[in-house]
């Protein structure tokens, strides 16, 4: 056994739209020969330990979230990718928070970077990034509004703190062109209109595609109106076990301090992947989607 490495007993995988894009193909795969494994986060227990690692024990119970293969029983999983949870904190969730918390994290504070009294805008505002970013926000004192599919959805996100959230179907774009100083959007296809949301000097933070590959942007009008368009990638962001707990840390103490909450996740057996890859992409969840071996 790798000395560097530890063999985790999962309890929950997490499901992201990562997941789906490898499936199509949109995103690469860490071993091209059949049969191919998808996954790369979860939450499990140590069953194995590398004799070089002394900072975690048999039985202690572990995050990870830049792993591949995870979807599995066993994982083994790097030193330096393991995330301690705090001892007060639920797995399922920090299986929950995961992903999704530290890129709301990174988002708000490495590439949003908004201070208090500014006014943004969350595509998908009651989905697993969107819950945990809008309340990341809040809690910083800034005012956050949203999109979103459904009533239910709607009133998840006004319960969580958002000061208008505004559904799909309705007429709402033409009452709030050039409102926000930054508008975040994980849809993709959509970043034009994001574009159209933004005040002069305000920004996109583009971090996804789930509605689809991103059309051309006219750089020219951004450089009229002084917008700006930011992108990133966690992986640039979580580069070592240092800047995983740091990061980590700083994000669990939102949930400690009581100042999120998020939706309880949608669980599913890892035999049925396929069903919990049809409801992420239909929209249909609240919040996080775990599968369970």
């Amino acid at each position: 056994m790798n000395f560097q490495v530890l063999v985790i007993k999962t309890k929950y995988i997490g499901v992201n739209f990562a997941d789906i894009y490898r499936r199509r193909g949109d995103y690469h795969i860490e071993d091209h020969s059949p049969p191919y494994i998808n996954g790369y986060e979860g939450v499990g227990e140590v069953v194995k330990i590398g004799k070089n690692i002394k900072s975690c024990s048999i039985g202690e119970d572990i995050l990870f979230v830049d792993v591949p293969f995870a979807n599995a029983e066993l994982v083994s999983v790097p030193k330096e990718n393991i995330i301690k949870i705090p001892k007060n904190m639920n797995i399922k969730l920090a299986a929950s928070i995961g992903l999704q918390g530290l890129t709301a994290e990174f988002l708000a504070n490495d590439l949003g970077q908004n201070v208090r009294g500014d006014k943004a805008f969350i595509y998908g505002i009651s989905g697993g990034v969107g819950q945990i970013l809008s309340q990341i926000l809040g809690a910083d004192g800034v005012d956050v509004y949203g999109l979103t599919s459904s009533i239910e959805k709607q009133e998840t996100a006004l319960k969580q703190g958002a000061r208008e959230v505004f559904l799909k179907e309705e007429e709402w774009f033409n009452d709030v062109q050039n409102s926000f100083d930054t508008v975040y959007d994980g849809v993709g296809i959509t970043v034009q209109q994001s574009i159209d949301l933004t005040k002069n000097r305000g920004k996109v933070v583009l971090f996804g595609m789930a509605g689809g590959t991103p059309p051309q942007v006219n750089l020219i009008e951004l450089l009229t109106k002084s917008k700006s368009i930011l992108t990133g990638d966690l992986w640039d962001y979580l580069t070592s076990y240092e800047e995983r707990e740091e990061r980590s840390k700083r994000l669990f103490q939102y949930f400690v301090d009581g100042q999120i909450t998020i939706s309880e996740p949608t669980i599913f057996r890892l035999r049925n992947g396929k069903d919990a890859h049809e409801f992420l992409e239909a929209g249909k969840n609240i919040g996080k989607v775990l599968l369970t071996p």
